[in-house]
């Protein structure tokens, strides 16, 4: 039962004082007074709880300043941008000196209708995540698929950079073979440099390893100009979460736009979203900074690796085994190479020319050169 309610009946009813009721159950007699004031204006209605919002907010955000969030919020939304609160209290930031902060820029949009409050997801504490150090060091590629309004389907190959998420190259193409990757990779190296690694994931034109092992045209190379290479565990794309969270940015933006047939107004598309993710668009992950800013504010890794010039010799990549061998087949028949139990668990290269076999581990150290014996299962150390 609400309190002034009873405190007021118990005064009309007995005759109680006010001051004696106030002081008996600890509440302030001038509450009381107002009380029965009300309900002697008023009647029952005057005892019931009314709002404490102050009838002026001196500190409360100019309706200016409201239009102007909501303004703002329409055209990234517009354009297919991201329009969350602390990406508009950026963009504010660039035009005024005390932009709105980022909880009244939230509330702005709340009250507008613009977002719902949403439970509390995941804490990001809670993941497990990696980085690399240095501008250069992982480069994370991967294809997606764009549907245009006419239907038509192209794949789209992207290449970011994993510390500062600096989009190096967006490609639209029929199809992605490849050779269309190496020549993607030598067009953006002539304006960032060539990368210290790079990780994909085991699709085809990244990865030989379905073919028995033997290294595919991009493996041969990235292994030709000393660039490590990594693929993640097949079916968890989360070890390339970099380059697939961009696929979803990029294609929200290409959602918002209109009039795309082809494959020249995607490119440009592409070249256009490329540049204003680079130099304009505030990343959460690296601080609310752009990706271009981040990229030039470190030195930049190169690659580490022994330049083995394949000459036009097969590559397979492989892993010496707990007996320190490994294996090839030739002719239908598996054959095992003895290498030295010290290199058990070594990464290494092999440089196969029909019989003549050369192994190497991947930073260009030689480990072995063999004429193959297809007679034996097993061609031991000389």
């Amino acid at each position: 039962m609400d309190m002034g309610r009873f405190l007021i009946e118990t005064h009309l009813r007995t005759g109680r004082s006010i001051k004696e009721l106030a002081r008996t159950h600890g509440v302030s007699a001038s509450w009381l007074f107002k009380l029965l004031r009300r309900y002697r204006l008023e009647g029952e209605a005057g005892l019931e709880p009314r709002s404490r919002r102050p009838k002026c907010s001196p500190s409360r955000i100019a309706d200016l300043y409201e239009d102007e969030v909501v303004a703002l919020r329409k055209e990234l939304v517009d354009a297919g941008y991201d329009a969350g609160a602390e990406t508009i209290r950026y963009h504010l930031a660039q035009r005024m000196t005390q932009p709105p902060s980022v909880s009244t820029i939230w509330r702005i949009l709340k009250a507008r209708g613009f977002v719902t409050p949403q439970p509390h997801k995941r804490p990001q504490s809670s993941y497990v995540r990696f980085c690399a150090d240095v501008p250069n060091e992982w480069w994370q590629a991967d294809v997606t698929h764009v549907e245009l309004e006419n239907g038509a389907v192209f794949e789209v190959l992207n290449v970011i950079d994993d510390h500062s998420r600096l989009c190096v190259a967006s490609r639209a193409m029929l199809h992605v073979k490849a050779s269309d990757v190496i020549r993607v990779l030598h067009q953006a190296a002539e304006k960032w440099g060539y990368p210290a690694a790079f990780l994909t994931d085991n699709g085809l034109i990244f990865s030989g390893h379905a073919r028995y092992g033997l290294a595919n045209a991009f493996e041969q190379e990235l292994f030709a100009l000393g660039i490590g290479i990594k693929h993640s565990r097949p079916y968890h794309p989360q070890t390339c979460g970099k380059v697939e969270r961009f696929h979803q940015t990029l294609k929200k933006h290409l959602a918002a736009q209109k009039g795309i047939e082809t494959k020249k107004q995607l490119q440009r598309c592409l070249e256009r979203f490329g540049t204003y993710y680079n130099d304009v668009r505030p990343h959460r992950e690296i601080a609310r900074r752009t990706p271009a800013s981040v990229y030039a504010a470190r030195e930049k890794a190169v690659p580490s690796g022994a330049v083995v010039p394949t000459d036009g010799r097969r590559l397979r990549l492989d892993k010496v085994d707990k007996k320190g061998t490994v294996t090839i087949r030739y002719g239908g028949r598996m054959h095992h190479i003895g290498i030295g139990a010290a290199y058990r668990g070594w990464r290494i290269a092999m440089l196969i020319d029909d019989r003549e076999i050369e192994i190497v581990s991947l930073d260009g150290s030689p480990l072995r050169r063999l004429v193959l014996d297809p007679t034996k299962d097993y061609q031991r150390q000389p």
